[in-house]
């Protein structure tokens, strides 16, 4: 990939520009995939209330999800509902380690300045929610512990609901919504290991670090085969559980350690290569697989009540609708207010508060952290949970809306993206600021015009004749 071409200080330095012809096609298979898992995502948390909600079978479901399985001589002895949170949401965080390391060697994140935007955008779409819920705590007298529900974006789903509304989408749009994904999922995992870690097992922690560093060792070495390095993983995996850490960060730990720049002579760089590989496993079973064990909330008319009338749970509600779209629409328009960091021309702001209020689908992460934070209280949790899914799918709702007054935007900025009028393969907009383009479509022009010109003088001759 070439390097990103120097600005002078003067310059603003863009963030979620027009991107490359090649990047743009990686976008949008990398979207494809996004949007079929949060559509799979969908089905599975729509299928979950109907399993905990439905008379007759409803019992089954909090039977099945706690049954345990697993050695408990290795301290495996999991439940069902444990496993998907625990070991199946670990190989989706191990492919959002992958896209944050790809990011930081040769996406957005990798020039710092170009980088500020999206970073601070992100940092305040999460501080500003995890300040609403203490706002709304301390008003009502509720619990400061779980302050950090509402902080996490469920990327898959929000691209699911962007494509239920329409594809005319301008490519930075969606590069806006993927990098800031990419940094609210480092975040929530940096979350997850420096408050939800209670007690410590120094000698599970070593092993874990130990293998870690073996598995660094052999991918440098080149040492290829899943047969290495899936075992390796899954005892890195199950020294981590023990040692009292979240076991979904031995999965980011190991995507980040991943080679994702390209040498010479390779078509995908391992990274790519592992993420092509293993993102289907991810979006099309693990994520679907723990929202079926998480989403199965019992929804009565007094839970319902609760969500409104609950701290905690109105904390979270509005965390996730108004703090999200304050966070980051705030956060974007002061840095570029103040800083020399700009949008692209491509974009609104009407565009970025419709995507704000999109990242207030909070689900996956915000569910896991839901279940972390209130793990002694089964009732509160099964609350909060609720709270989880009115939040985003009231951000769902109002996302619609407003994307949906953007749509014609949206059309015509698309046409303009897709418009090939010298039908050479290559849109447009690629080549009409490429100098030597321009050079030779004049050449072109000059040539036609010379072919005119000899053609009107040979016609006037022979009406001459």
């Amino acid at each position: 990939m070439a390097k990103p071409e120097h600005t002078t200080d003067s310059t603003p330095h863009q963030a979620f520009r027009r991107v490359s012809l090649r990047e743009r096609g990686f976008l949008a298979d990398a979207l494809r995939t996004e949007t079929v898992g949060g559509v799979l995502l969908l089905l599975a948390a729509i299928a979950a209330l109907v399993w905990a909600n439905v008379p007759g079978i409803s019992g089954s479901y909090e039977s099945f999800s706690q049954t345990h399985i697993g050695p408990s001589a290795l301290g495996l002895d999991l439940s069902i509902e444990h496993w998907a949170s625990e070991g199946l949401l670990a190989i989706f965080f191990f492919v959002a380690g992958i896209e944050l390391k790809r990011e930081l060697v040769a996406g957005d994140l990798k020039d710092p300045k170009a980088a500020a935007l999206p970073v601070i955008a992100a940092v305040c779409g999460m501080v500003v929610p995890a300040l609403v819920y203490l706002a709304v705590n301390g008003a009502m007298g509720g619990s400061a512990t779980g302050w950090a529900v509402p902080t996490a974006t469920d990327i898959a789903f929000a691209l699911a609901v962007l494509a239920v509304i329409g594809a005319s989408l301008p490519s930075a749009l969606r590069a806006f919504l993927l990098t800031l994904a990419v940094v609210d999922d480092l975040l929530a995992i940096v979350i997850i290991a420096l408050f939800f870690t209670e007690h410590l097992n120094f000698a599970a922690l070593g092993g874990a670090a130990a293998g870690l560093a073996v598995f660094w060792f052999l991918l440098r070495k080149g040492v290829r085969g899943w047969w290495v390095y899936v075992p390796l993983g899954l005892v890195i995996w199950g020294l981590m559980y023990n040692s009292g850490v979240h076991a979904t960060i031995a999965g980011v730990a190991m995507g980040l350690m991943l080679r994702c720049t390209r040498r010479e002579g390779e078509d995908l760089s391992p990274g790519e290569r592992i993420e092509h590989l293993v993102r289907p496993l991810s979006a099309g079973l693990a994520v679907p697989l723990f929202a079926l064990f998480a989403a199965g909330v019992p929804v009565a008319a007094d839970d319902l009540a609760a969500v409104f009338t609950q701290p905690e749970t109105l904390g979270v509600t509005l965390g996730l609708v108004v703090g999200k779209t304050v966070g980051i629409f705030g956060g974007t328009w002061l840095t570029a207010r103040f800083t020399r960091a700009s949008l692209s021309d491509d974009l609104a702001w009407a565009d970025v508060f419709a995507l704000a209020t999109l990242a207030g689908i909070g689900f996956t992460v915000s569910l896991l952290i839901g279940e972390l934070a209130f793990e002694g209280d089964a009732g509160l949790t099964e609350h909060v949970k609720a709270a989880v899914l009115v939040g985003s799918l009231l951000a769902t709702l109002i996302a619609a809306v407003l994307l949906r007054l953007r749509n014609a935007t949206y059309r015509r900025m698309t046409e303009e993206e897709e418009r090939d009028e010298d039908r050479d393969g290559i849109p447009d907009i690629y080549t009409q600021d490429d100098p030597e383009y321009h050079l030779r479509m004049a050449r072109i022009l000059e040539r036609k015009a010379a072919e005119h010109r000899r053609l009107a003088e040979t016609m006037a001759a022979e009406r001459r004749r």
